[in-house]
């Protein structure tokens, strides 16, 4: 019992001298982060350390202390703590991260991978993590290559990296005559054919003629260009597509310039056409894969971006396609759309507004192509929310699809198509503007269903379809204009898309509208085309086969209609079924509900297929209709 008690204490010590142990670690590592916040990375090492020789165990002193080292450049120091740290949580992600950073200054490219892989298998959710960080890995692996390989050449005295060399060295002259400069760079473009002379440039500092050379700089930057540095801007925008191209290093360099960045915009914005191309080329090599574009995003204030570029539609020529493609491949990045928020209302809209308005004058391609790239922005709630509360939008929209009735042209037809598309998008959402245009709108959309044209047909039922559940007038004007006949015919017809649109259509309208109902009966006789939609594997389309159906049985004779078919059967597998939808089951046994208290003779029928029970659970959503 005394060994025992002693044992006792001795833990019982051991503990409180952990705990005060610990409460001088926490401190240290206090002192130690702010250190290395004011960036004293000498003094954040020491407290961490002396921190860890209060508790050995602890460790997130490890992993800071591994974090101040690699600012330290003191890599294989790093590497030590972060092992450190893994002995004391095997799962510490930032262990893992800090020594896969550590491994790659060490170029270590293997050993860099496997800890980022190790954090993917640690959290499957870290994938974009993962990705970036390895991307690193890639491209300086890739870098670290092509440096040898080039070096490797001029050393065995290949002409063209002598070349590249060589000229460089003539660009290096100060105070020459700006044309001197202009042809020395058209010489140095042509000679670089490859990524060993890609490599050559930046290694010989390629990218700082225009940080060290006055006269380019100059002529660069200049806000009125004369003819001379109209032809040195071009011909600088010429060499930087020739060493970017497929170089990811390069085009990673140029960005981290400061004048390149400054002047981009302006050159986008630039009266001069040809400036406008090559920089719409030059930004074309970063817009087309991801890394290019989070560059972009990295270096750039991409807010003005959407307008500037939207700005080329009224361009006749490949500039239009061009600036669009562009934003088409920047619209695939989240914080692009984030950035496009912020000069949405007050730059972007009312120059789109006007672009719609003028849809006949401007290059037509390129408009539905900007049509279409707005209708992709409106996967952000923030971006939809502002365009679809935007009067002139509407309007804009509506004058679009009015002049469709005078222009028929392929090119007019796109556009029509896209703005219907992108309508369909605004109208995700429900505000007072909507309800304000509800009528004009559908009445638009029903007379486009004379169109030809079947993809615009399937668009404005589409429209039609989320615009009738704003506005009840927008109904009766619908069904007045016969939007339940032509449904039914548009049914008729089949296809998937069509289909979906169109029973949605029908099931808004004979919701409150008895005429809507009756135009339904005497359209679909014996139901035949409802009975083929509840056959449908499509879950929205037979839910809503089965409202409409539901409806419309309070129209006399709707249900004695129905005696010599298979609905019982076919409401009863539907409404006992294992739909992951419950609207399925729950329209399917209020239809079947309502048509056994219209017509009791389908009763019959149900017993045979011993149903009642599903009828009777059926009875409550009945009532309560």
């Amino acid at each position: 019992d005394g060994f025992l008690a002693i044992l006792e204490k001795d833990a019982k010590e051991r503990a409180k001298q952990r705990k005060r142990n610990e409460h001088l670690a926490n401190a240290l590592k206090e002192k130690g982060n702010d250190a290395f916040r004011k960036g004293d990375y000498v003094i954040a090492i020491q407290r961490y350390t002396e921190g860890l020789e209060k508790l050995k165990d602890k460790q997130e002193l490890y992993t800071n202390r591994a974090q101040a080292y690699l600012k330290m450049q003191e890599y294989e120091k790093a590497i030590d703590d972060c092992e450190w740290a893994l002995k004391c949580n095997e799962k510490c992600i930032k262990a893992y991260f800090l020594m896969g950073k550590a491994h790659l200054a060490l170029k270590h490219f293997n050993e860099s991978r496997q800890c980022y892989e190790k954090i993917l298998q640690i959290d499957p959710q870290k994938e974009s993590l993962f990705k970036d960080c390895t991307n690193k890995v890639d491209l300086e692996e890739k870098r670290m290559k092509d440096e040898e390989r080039a070096t490797k050449e001029v050393e065995s005295g290949k002409l063209a990296a002598l070349s590249v060399k060589e000229l460089l060295q003539k660009l290096d002259r100060p105070d020459q005559n700006i044309l001197y400069y202009t042809e020395g760079i058209r010489l140095l473009t042509g000679a670089i054919k490859d990524c060993t002379e890609q490599t050559l440039f930046r290694t010989n500092n390629g990218f700082s003629i225009l940080k060290d050379n006055e006269v380019v700089r100059w002529g660069f930057c200049a806000e009125r260009k004369n003819t001379a540095e109209v032809d040195l801007s071009v011909s600088l925008l010429f060499l930087w597509q020739a060493v970017c191209a497929g170089n990811e290093e390069n085009q990673r360099l140029l960005l981290t310039y400061p004048d390149v960045n400054a002047q981009l915009p302006k050159l986008l914005s630039s009266g001069v056409p040809e400036i406008q191309k090559q920089t719409l080329a030059l930004i074309s090599l970063y817009s087309e894969n991801e890394n290019g574009r989070r560059l972009l995003i990295r270096h750039q204030d991409l807010t003005k971006w959407l307008q500037i570029l939207m700005t080329l539609v009224n361009s006749t020529d490949a500039r239009a396609s061009s600036a669009m493609n562009i934003l088409s491949n920047l619209t695939e990045e989240e914080r692009f759309k984030t950035q496009c928020r912020v000069m949405l209302s007050t730059g972007v809209l009312p120059l789109f507004t006007q672009l719609l308005t003028s849809a006949k004058l401007v290059n037509q391609a390129a408009l539905a192509h900007c049509i279409g790239i707005m209708g992709n922005l409106c996967a952000d709630v923030v971006i939809r929310m502002q365009m679809a509360e935007c009067k002139e939008c509407w309007q804009a929209c509506l004058k679009l699809v009015d002049e469709c009735f005078d222009v028929s042209t392929p090119k007019y037809q796109e556009c029509l198509f896209a703005v219907l598309g992108l309508m369909m998008n605004l109208l995700l959402e429900s505000n007072g503007v909507i309800q304000h245009f509800a009528v004009d709108i559908s009445g638009r959309c029903m007379s486009l269903l004379r169109e030809k044209d079947g993809r615009i047909v399937t668009r404005a039922i589409g429209v039609l379809s989320r615009i009738l559940p704003a506005s009840l007038s927008a109904v009766e004007e619908a069904v007045k204009g016969g939007v339940v006949k032509k449904m039914i015919k548009f049914l008729k017809a089949g296809g998937q898309i069509t289909s979906n649109y169109g029973i949605k259509t029908l099931s808004i309208c004979t919701r409150n509208n008895r005429q809507a109902q009756e135009d339904l009966v005497k359209s679909d006789k014996k139901f035949s085309v409802l009975l083929k939609l509840l056959e449908s594997e499509n879950e929205m389309i037979v839910g809503n086969a089965a409202f409409c159906l539901g409806q419309c049985l309070v129209v006399p004779g709707a249900a004695t209609s129905l005696l010599n078919s298979n609905v019982v059967m076919i409401l009863l597998k539907h409404a006992g079924g294992d739909a992951t939808r419950t609207l399925v089951q729950e329209n399917a046994a209020i239809a079947l509900g309502k048509l056994c208290v219209a017509e009791p003779r389908h009763i019959v029928q149900l017993r045979k297929l011993n149903g009642l029970a599903i009828l009777n659970s059926s009875m409550k959503y009945v009532h309560s209709t």
